[in-house]
């Protein structure tokens, strides 16, 4: 199968299905889901370290070479800042708009734990219309982070493509995995918002389709100057490692409680333990 088809398919399979399997997540009782979500943040922590620390960046150093050791270091700092200053700007973004009375809504395109939380005030805040227009406001933020979100997903699956086929596999995995309790909030803002099941059913999975352009634009971007790809996976690296370590684990330090933390340290374990299985199949 040609690269650039596997890249298409593997970016279309990190933005689309994971919607798709969140949705039908939804469907499961809500007393039950509440449960049940948790875990699947603790398993998408292990699965983004793994592949940060034993596929992404083992794979930029040893292209990179000894020389290119320090290179590799500047990478990871700049990928760190630049998805700190990211952040940034979008909180900046939402809290502009929260007092302009458009949106109550805190959302982290970057961070795919991130479960938008709608703050729902009554007539007292503002009156119904306002409740209305900034819920409305919230689903077109959530659709436009999303889908700046899973473009640079396809960016990092095509970096790693570029690298081999195994990394490839292992990065659309570790995309995957963190993009499902992502869309289970976002999907349940748009719900929130005024649209329809099916049609919110619909956007969530066509936000899937920047995944596709993203990843299409980083295969012709670094294909012609392949000499920065050990780079570009560095910085992937750093990405990942700045949504588990910055965005899901300080979630999972909610709840301190000894039988959840040790549900939490499994479940990271196993995340870390498919992601090397993974590592160790496709060698």
């Amino acid at each position: 199968m040609p690269l650039l088809l596997q890249i298409m398919l593997c970016s279309a399979f990190g933005g689309i299905a994971s919607a798709a399997f969140a949705i039908v997540f939804l469907w499961v009782p809500e007393e039950k889901s509440a449960r049940i979500l948790p875990h699947f943040v603790s398993f998408a922590t292990g699965a983004l370290l793994g592949a940060a620390l034993l596929a992404l960046l083992p794979e930029a150093m040893e292209r990179a070479g000894t020389a290119g050791a320090h290179a590799i270091g500047v990478s990871l700092i700049i990928g760190l800042g630049v998805f700190f200053v990211i952040e940034k700007l979008v909180l900046w973004w939402h809290a502009h708009a929260h007092e302009n009375g458009a949106s109550g809504v805190h959302y982290c395109p970057q961070h795919a734990d991130t479960v938008a939380h709608p703050h729902h005030h009554g007539p007292g805040h503002g009156g119904v219309d306002q409740v209305h227009a900034r819920d409305h406001a919230s689903g077109v933020l959530v659709l436009i982070g999303d889908s700046v979100h899973n473009a640079l997903d396809g960016v990092l699956i095509a970096a790693a493509f570029l690298s081999n086929v195994r990394l490839g596999i292992v990065t659309t995995f570790a995309v995957a995995a963190h993009e499902i309790p992502h869309r289970v909030g976002d999907f349940a803002i748009l719900v929130q918002a005024g649209l329809s099941r099916q049609r919110a059913v619909l956007l969530n999975l066509a936000t899937g389709i920047a995944s596709v352009v993203g990843a299409l634009a980083a295969f012709f971007g670094l294909r012609s100057t392949m000499g920065a790809l050990p780079y570009a996976l560095a910085v992937a690296a750093a990405g990942f490692l700045y949504i588990a370590v910055a965005g899901l684990i300080p979630g999972l330090h909610r709840r301190a409680d000894p039988r959840t933390s040790a549900i939490q340290v499994v479940l990271i374990g196993a995340g870390i333990g498919v992601i090397a299985w993974a590592e160790w199949l496709t060698h």
